[in-house]
């Protein structure tokens, strides 16, 4: 029963990947296609990937449909626009004996593609906003719940971290960053991450505008770089707490006297904001027991827990936790502006000598792939999975828009230097300029694949079988205690 479970889900993972991923691709092609059509300019191919083709078909209309063997995205080959050979193949149309094409068809036909991910991701934030995006506590609270002593950067140093040498508070609400409103934990650290901001010494620094006791303060911090991606970040973990989802008979944590529904609100009779805060005071008073506060059908209940003893049984053996999730229901136009503003500052952070994002932070074909698989896996599937796509439809838009070669952008900026010029650019640039960006978007593509995408699964896969193990020793030391 378990294997045939994981079977089905794979194949709804899969499925998934193919109707939101390909169909970002489809979309996108589709708008070109379309344009095309429209404006009376030839279409050779219709593809979905690049390479050879796997299957496909004539179409009446003289078109080869085709599913190609690299799912690295899409084209339409449309010969009287452009000499893509490099990634299409080549042609067996005579452009020649075709008509000229003008610069307002060009322009409409090569930012077609953009202009239908955007509608596909508008439809898609509309049917969002109706049924709602879920977010776990953790996500939608700006309050700090956590704030770390120390921190190892990414070099390996341990120092103070940013957050304590700033004199930040639990409990303290965090309102902007450099003077941009957050609303949500992710916007937060967003903001952190893409920041490009340095003090005076050259150091990176952020100015937090924090809500504590009902007063606004401006509290400026220097972030470190910590963690295998070097993101910044100042040492603190948003404030939420856990509840009990189910407790197994018979347990240590059972015989202590959890309930499923129990919250944790409370850590020797002082209100708890986050669940850290246990850990550090475990780590803190070896050899000492706790006394948690627990929400439990309209009142609270106290609950004495034992010392912590990694050689013998762990007193929440049993215990099954969980955070509680909310539908967010953001309009439209909400979900849009944030995802544009966040892809834009992710492109400066990039660019930018004072950014700190690099190109092994991004994520290419296979990131995308495991995002949408990581939303089949979760609790609300088609959910997180319309909430993705979205984001890769915006970003698809404005990544495409860029006036780079190879790209639509790149194309439509072909056509404008012809039009101010007065004359087409000669064959033999556009066809070397195409070639040289060929080669490095391949190659960007790559490198984004292997020390992005790869890297962050193998870390993953990694942390994820330490946590079994860490698990199973659990169980196993929990076993002389029954």
């Amino acid at each position: 029963m378990e294997f045939l479970t994981s079977v089905l889900g794979t194949v709804w993972s899969i499925f998934l990947i193919v109707l939101f991923f390909g169909g970002s691709i489809f979309v996108h092609e589709l708008g070109h296609f379309l344009a095309a059509r429209r404006r009376g300019v030839k279409v050779e191919r219709f593809s979905i990937g690049f390479g050879p083709k796997i299957f496909g078909w004539r179409g009446q209309d003289g078109v080869d449909y085709r599913v190609s063997w690299l799912p690295l995205g899409g084209y339409v080959a449309l010969p009287q626009l452009a000499d893509m050979a490099e990634l299409e193949g080549g042609s067996t149309v005579d452009v020649k004996s075709l008509p000229p094409v003008s610069y307002t068809t060009r322009v409409i036909v090569f930012v077609a593609g953009a202009v239908f991910n955007l509608i596909f991701a508008f439809l898609l934030a509309t049917l969002l906003w109706q049924i709602g995006r879920p977010a776990p506590e953790s996500v939608t609270t700006t309050k700090i719940g956590y704030i770390a002593a120390t921190l190892k950067t990414s070099e390996g140093k341990d120092v103070q971290s940013p957050a304590a040498k700033a004199g930040l508070q639990i409990g303290d609400v965090i309102r902007q960053v450099d003077g941009r409103p957050v609303n949500d934990w992710l916007q937060f650290k967003s903001a952190l991450v893409l920041s490009t901001q340095v003090g005076e010494a050259g150091d990176r620094s952020a100015v937090l505008t924090i809500e504590r006791d009902g007063k606004t303060l401006d509290i400026p911090v220097e972030p470190v770089r910590a963690g295998e991606d070097r993101f910044r970040t100042i040492g603190v973990a948003a404030a939420y707490l856990p509840v009990v989802e189910s407790v197994k008979p018979g347990s240590a944590a059972a015989q202590l006297g959890f309930q499923a529904g129990d919250r944790f609100v409370g850590l020797n009779g002082a209100r708890l904001h986050s669940f850290d805060q246990f850990y550090d005071y475990v780590a803190k008073n070896k050899g000492r027991p706790s006394e948690l506060t627990m929400a439990r059908a309209g009142g609270e209940v106290r609950l004495t827990v034992p010392p912590f003893d990694e050689k013998k049984s762990n007193p929440f053996s049993g215990l099954q936790l969980t955070v509680p999730y909310q539908l967010l229901h953001d309009t439209p136009w909400h979900q849009f502006s944030d995802t544009v503003e966040t892809t834009f500052r992710t492109f400066w952070s990039l660019i930018s000598p004072r950014g700190d994002v690099s190109a092994s932070n991004l994520s290419g074909p296979i990131g995308i792939g495991r995002g949408f698989w990581d939303a089949a896996q979760s609790d609300y599937p088609l959910r997180f999975a319309t909430w993705f796509a979205i984001l890769v439809n915006i970003n698809l838009a404005i990544f495409n828009l860029l006036p780079i070669p190879v790209l639509d952008g790149g194309h439509i900026l072909f056509a404008t230097v012809a039009k101010l010029r007065g004359r087409p650019i000669p064959f033999n640039i556009i066809a070397t300029a195409q070639s040289v960006f060929v080669v490095l978007l391949l190659g960007m593509m790559l490198y984004v694949t292997v020390f992005g995408d790869i890297r962050r699964l193998v870390r993953d896969y990694r942390a994820d079988a330490a946590a079994k193990e860490q698990v199973e020793q659990q169980k196993k030391a929990a076993e002389p205690a029954k």
